[in-house]
């Protein structure tokens, strides 16, 4: 799916690295830089893929997702906002609706080092039906050797979010991740709180965890393909490890059946306690990425 999106025609060169191009319903935005290639959908301000120059895919994403508006993708870098997981009220979208909206490309820019580019989400009719609230929210994207994710929320009121990152890895067999902290929730478990002892998590089967006390920076050991990712995590209270495994992955309409074999979600969160933003003080959530090998 990747490849398909950088061989997708060009619709208009915004800068000697930016342009725009379409895949089915959605608009995206590629970035072909030399020290990175990146894309997103402007739906969601949904970072699809980021490849630094000299390496593997960084970001996993199926080659069985549609690109349909309003249909959320699966892969690279969702934003789950304004709230974590099913919504307390039926009928309304798991995750949010942020990642389910256009946004608008505000501003971007690019130097030697990379590509800086900020998209905006606005309340609107159709969100104040959802969620009663007036929101800017602005996510700032810097792509280069490694990557910058900042989401920025205005307005009066509290949420729970994450950026819900999937990985590309090489087998998910060989995968740990590392500087996750020992309690943990097991969502897979009815939720009940458990031990990690040295930290460290292992993905034999289906993995579902909201860690509670991780540490700032978590690493992805990947023995397949000879590399660690830094996944350093700032203005969070949770990381979130997921995988479906095999089971859930069949059923699944939107992944191929063997798609977990070849992702791990490290997510930044706030999830389990509500997140606070004011006028005059906008709550944040941040991730950095970055390939360290091993």
């Amino acid at each position: 799916m990747i490849n398909k999106i950088f061989a997708l025609p060009v619709v208009e060169q915004l800068t000697p690295v930016l342009s725009r191009r379409q895949l089915d319903d959605l608009e995206l935005i590629v970035v072909d830089h030399p020290q990175a290639k990146a894309s997103f959908a402007l739906q969601g301000a949904h970072l699809l893929s980021w490849k630094p120059a000299g390496e593997e895919e960084v970001l996993w994403l199926s080659n069985n997702t549609p690109f349909k508006t309003g249909v959320a993708l699966r892969g690279g870098v969702p934003v789950c906002w304004p709230w974590f997981g099913p919504a307390a009220q039926q009928g309304l979208p798991s995750h949010g609706f942020a990642r389910n909206l256009p946004w608008t490309l505000k501003a971007h820019n690019e130097d030697d080092n990379g590509a800086v580019l900020t998209f905006e989400l606005q309340s609107t009719e159709e969100t104040l039906k959802l969620w009663p609230h007036d929101f800017t929210l602005l996510a700032r994207f810097k792509v280069g050797k490694t990557c910058e994710i900042e989401l920025e929320a205005h307005g009066e009121f509290e949420t729970t979010s994450a950026l819900h990152t999937y990985f590309n890895v090489g087998d998910i067999a060989t995968v740990k991740v590392s500087g996750l902290g020992d309690r943990f929730i097991d969502k897979v478990n009815d939720a009940k709180e458990d031990v990690l002892t040295d930290g460290v998590q292992a993905f034999p089967d289906r993995t579902d965890r909201v860690y509670l006390n991780p540490e700032a920076c978590s690493v992805i050991h990947d023995a397949a393909l000879n590399r660690n990712i830094d996944v350093v995590h700032h203005h969070h209270l949770n990381v979130v490890g997921w995988n479906p495994g095999p089971a859930l992955s069949v059923s699944m309409g939107d992944m191929p059946d063997d798609g977990y074999k070849t992702f791990v979600c490290v997510e930044t969160a706030y999830a389990t306690a509500a997140q606070k933003a004011t006028e005059e003080k906008p709550s944040r959530l941040a991730q950095t990425i970055r390939v360290a090998k091993r």
